[in-house]
């Protein structure tokens, strides 16, 4: 939600590339996704510096996986922000949840 409500943010008000609005809205989604993941799902007691440090790996990891999304609509013209944006989230998502899982917070699992 985070994500979403600050890319939308910067798509209508600013010049940006539609990619700076997504990953800027990826990285400030990112850092409440780490904090939620840490306090909530996971419920890590590991050192926080750390596990951010691999968190962060892992969200520059998907951002790479949303970059592709969006060359590939640049590439077919496809014009729809919202669309680009859910399918370039959609696929972050299952690259942060796993990675996460099995690496940042694996001494949970």
């Amino acid at each position: 939600m985070v994500n979403f409500l600050v890319a939308h943010a910067l798509e209508k008000t600013t010049t940006l590339s539609w990619f700076a609005d997504f990953a800027i809205g990826f990285m400030v989604g990112g850092v409440s996704n780490y904090i939620l993941n840490r306090i909530w799902t996971f419920g890590s007691r590991r050192n926080p510096f750390v596990e951010g440090l691999q968190f962060l790996t892992v969200s520059a990891v998907a951002l790479v996986a949303g970059r592709i999304v969006f060359a590939i609509a640049q590439h077919y013209d496809i014009r729809h922000f919202t669309a680009t944006w859910f399918v370039a989230t959609l696929s972050g998502t299952f690259v942060n949840f796993f990675m996460n899982k099995y690496w940042t917070f694996r001494h949970l699992n």
